[in-house]
């Protein structure tokens, strides 16, 4: 290695004064401006800003100090600090800012990727005050037995569940490979039981069908492959002359965002796709990527419905924006708001709102969702009736 000569530098003590003065009015600045620039540079260094905590927590020591004086019965202080860690969150009053232990954080995971091991094949949600069934997933026990969407769940191997949450129903529903279990549904007042064996569920997050020259794609989810799933089969649809895609959204609650963005992708060619606001962060525009948009002069129409969220919204208000697709059905659910995860100790997750999602033309999509350019209406009727209308609008298109 080269040797670099060294040489004695000389200061004057009057340039060391002012110097130093120099450096004592930066530091005051920098010093009394911490918080603003750290942050400000904190993601350039790989670094999150640490919020300090100004707040006096001595209640909660207060409440505990009672509670194991005086509580009669046996005091799991884990389970304490777990009920207070989602008594934190569940008080910012946010559906979506949610804290959840090792085991409701795995649920979670494997929820978002389709995981969802054996069971029936239904999605259920919580509508009109039930749990009903928001759809069947193909090639799957719930389908081929008849259960539809729109019955609600009203028993589970004879005990009643009406009252429980969708969580708690899914997991009595869920089960071991090969074994049987018998669901009861209410459907127009009347009682229907079902008994299936449970098998490992099928559930792909996307798939394509054809009628004519028109390709139905229908995208129940936005998973990590879900967007290179759609390529394939766009990348097909020269070969089988299609002429007009039906991107069926119903029922789809989001998912990875990145994922919706690899769809919008098919039809906007490096093109702004949605906008960011945090009142932490700022705003912040993303595009889509380049030279992927094989679909971008295809004749498209969007189904959209109540429980169509999240990133679905965003896929279905960048592609009315832009004038490619025609959005037919009912308006979308209004989740605009974008949440984070956070790893935490022990296995825990948090799931934070950190910002909201406006359309390329900045409009909000949070509780207001996204109004279809046809209104069509689909009613549990049309559902257990096995009609179609929205599906059958979007074909006459």
């Amino acid at each position: 290695m080269d040797k670099q000569e060294w040489k004695e530098k000389k200061v004057s003590l009057g340039s060391a004064i002012i110097i130093s003065a120099v450096f004592a009015v930066v530091g005051g600045i920098i010093g009394a401006n911490w918080d603003n620039l750290f942050g400000g540079f904190a993601p350039y260094l790989g670094l999150e800003k640490q919020v300090k905590s100004n707040i006096d927590w001595s209640p909660l020591d207060e409440v505990y100090s009672q509670l194991a004086s005086s509580y009669n019965g046996e005091i799991s202080v884990s389970e304490l600090v777990e009920g207070a860690k989602k008594g934190l969150t569940e008080s910012l009053g946010d559906t979506y800012t949610v804290y959840m232990g090792a085991a409701e954080a795995s649920d979670f995971y494997d929820d978002l990727h389709g995981n969802v091991g054996s069971g029936i094949g239904v999605e259920m949600g919580l509508r009109d005050g039930y749990v009903r069934v928001l759809r069947t997933l193909p090639n799957n026990p719930a389908r081929q037995a008849g259960i539809l969407a729109g019955d609600i769940l009203y028993k589970v191997d004879g005990e009643d569940v009406y009252a429980l949450s969708v969580d708690e129903i899914a997991k009595k529903v869920r089960g071991e490979a090969g074994s049987e279990v018998t669901v009861t549904i209410v459907r127009d007042g009347k009682e229907k039981s079902f008994t299936m064996k449970r098998e490992t569920i099928n559930n792909v997050s996307a798939y394509v069908e054809y009628d004519g020259k028109t390709a139905i794609v229908t995208v129940t989810r936005f998973d990590n492959d879900t967007g290179t799933m759609v390529q394939k089969f766009a990348q097909d649809f020269a070969n089988k002359g299609i002429k007009k895609v039906i991107l069926d959204l119903r029922g789809n609650g989001g998912g990875y965002v990145s994922a919706a963005q690899d769809l919008m992708s098919l039809w906007l060619d490096g093109e702004k796709s949605l906008i960011q606001k945090s009142k932490h962060s700022g705003d912040s525009v993303s595009s889509t990527s380049s030279g992927r948009a094989i679909l971008k002069d295809m004749k498209t129409v969007v189904l959209v419905n109540g429980s169509t969220a999240s990133a679905s919204e965003i896929v279905a208000g960048a592609l009315q924006d832009y004038g490619k697709a025609t959005i037919v059905g009912e308006t979308t659910y209004g989740k605009g708001v974008v949440q984070t995860l956070y790893q935490l100790s022990g296995g825990s997750l948090l799931k934070v709102t950190t910002a909201e999602w406006y359309t390329p033309k900045d409009r909000s999509i949070n509780k207001t969702g996204i109004t279809p350019d046809i209104e069509v209406e689909r009613s549990y009727e049309d559902i257990n009736a096995m009609r179609d209308p929205q599906m059958d609008k979007a074909k006459e298109l």
